[in-house]
């Protein structure tokens, strides 16, 4: 049986070949999602290695982190842009899993978030997830959940504010846009725990930065690390 199925991947691959996610190009045997050649050319931040990094300084005097990184650099007009809108907007929501897994590798690797003890992903609004059908950050948490030997919670934190999308805010006005979007509907399942909270895309950090103060402001005893899969390097302040 197993030659059999192995027989029909190999047709299906040959007539409809998978290709990677950034460049397009047919992947081989063993690439999943992102060719070899993407992923060694990718724009990573390496901050998962640093305690002291960017994304943590953007929290200094807004919200007491413990650890904050992203993964990779969100480089406009490139490959790497259109595989995040490929999850984001196109339904790929594989690519956030396995994007989340190599991402968790990383951080496990990395050893400052070894005492993680439960991964939250960023909620959307009821009604922007009826609409997408999915979240992507959740995919993205289970990615990075599994390869640090967690469980992911998806229910404990609410957004509870259908906000206006943050990409089309000044970035002076995206602050307020999302003040008192987000409510903590189950304290007790995170108070006194090490929460990783995890996002798909960080630009001026607005958005996270109110969900980890709503956590923290709910959940007694509660820590709050952050995981953005992209960040932005001009609202970073980081030369390009």
């Amino acid at each position: 049986m197993s030659i059999l199925n192995d027989l029909v991947r190999d047709v299906a691959s040959l007539l409809f070949p998978p290709r990677c996610a950034v460049c397009g190009e047919p992947l081989t045997r063993g690439e999943r999602t992102v060719c070899t050649l993407c992923r060694a050319t990718a724009p990573l931040t390496g901050y998962w290695r640093e305690a002291d990094n960017p994304v943590v300084r953007r929290c200094w005097g807004m919200v007491p982190v413990c650890q904050a990184s992203g993964f990779l650099f969100f480089v406009r007009a490139s490959g790497w842009r259109r595989l995040i809108h490929g999850f984001k907007y196109r339904g790929a929501w594989r690519t956030a899993r396995e994007m989340g897994a190599w991402y968790g590798r990383y951080l496990r690797e990395s050893g400052l978030y070894d005492d993680v003890e439960v991964v939250v992903p960023l909620p959307l609004h009821p009604f922007k997830r009826c609409r997408r059908g999915y979240n992507q950050s959740e995919y993205i948490a289970e990615g990075i959940a599994a390869q640090l030997g967690v469980e992911v919670d998806r229910r404990s934190v609410s957004r509870v504010r259908n906000t206006a999308s943050q990409a089309l805010k000044p970035r002076r006005e995206r602050a307020g846009n999302v003040e008192d979007a987000f409510a903590v509907c189950r304290p007790e399942r995170l108070a006194g725990r090490h929460v990783l909270l995890v996002d798909d895309v960080m630009t001026t950090g607005s958005t996270l930065l109110s969900c980890a103060s709503a956590i923290l402001r709910d959940a007694p005893g509660c820590r709050i690390s952050i995981a953005a899969l992209a960040v932005s390097q001009r609202e970073l302040g980081v030369k390009e």
